[in-house]
């Protein structure tokens, strides 16, 4: 088990002998930084709970605990949601065209990555005034929204909250898979788009779904999707890490 064998490691190195050049948990953080700097630890490679690595090296679980939030903030580390805590991956970094319309899955599929959605949260319930609008629907229309982490070869790489009219889907779930695709299905294919991309920053929430520190930097993409009757088939606010994803468009002169 890589676990043990982190600990044996670690005890090896003189953690306590530090102690007067600063606190134990920044020069656990740096000998754990060696291991990975090292390749002793590779990309992906999870790391032992908190509590295990505190009993195992006999030192206090804060200590630990402020070792790994150093590593998650110099990007040395990662959490997943759920899995734990692992050797960053080498960050992949995605350019997503601004001028071709087509969803997470496509777009990760192209780029030969595994789209993947942990489902958050959905409900079923009647349009706001906005929506209503928005979407040209009658108030006792039911409308769906989904809540989904979506993930590429795994790695979490974006929060999204899609919202669209229920019978658009014709009672179909959507859960994991592609919306789009149900959409297509039903004879409700986006074909158009007007999408938003504003910079800003994560909150505690998003940014502890996507296994990055407060403040990282996000970008919130806003889109309304159209079908070929110019019908609102889909509108979405997802929140991106910075870190990975570049929106590029080409530009021209017009002449």
């Amino acid at each position: 088990m890589i676990e043990a064998a982190l600990i044996e490691q670690l005890r090896n190195v003189s953690l306590v002998g530090s102690r007067g050049s600063g606190p134990l948990y920044i020069s656990l953080a740096r000998e754990i930084e060696k291991l990975i700097t090292t390749q002793w630890l590779v990309p992906g490679q999870a790391l032992p709970p908190e509590r295990e690595l505190a009993e195992g090296l006999s030192v206090a679980r804060v200590t630990v605990r402020n070792a790994y939030k150093l590593l998650l903030e110099s990007g040395g580390l990662e959490v997943r949601r759920g899995s734990g805590t692992f050797v960053a991956s080498r960050p992949v970094h995605i350019e997503q065209p601004l001028w071709n319309l087509s969803s997470f899955s496509q777009d990760m599929k192209l780029r030969g990555m595994e789209p993947g959605a942990c489902v958050l949260g959905s409900c079923a319930r009647m349009p706001s005034s906005e929506e209503a609008l928005l979407f040209g629907v009658g108030r006792r229309d039911m409308m769906l929204t989904l809540d989904r982490l979506r993930l590429a070869d795994g790695l979490a790489v974006a929060v999204e909250r899609a919202v669209f009219p229920h019978r658009l889907t014709g009672g179909e779930q959507i859960g994991e898979g592609s919306l789009y695709d149900v959409l297509s299905r039903h004879g409700h294919r986006p074909v158009r788009a007007l999408q938003k991309l504003t910079a800003m920053i994560f909150e505690p929430l998003e940014a502890d779904l996507l296994g990055v520190q407060p403040g990282a930097p996000c970008l919130l993409i806003e889109r309304v999707s159209r079908s070929a009757d110019n019908r609102v088939v889909e509108h979405t606010r997802s929140h991106y890490r910075g870190d990975i994803y570049d929106f590029v468009a080409e530009l021209t002169t017009g002449e």
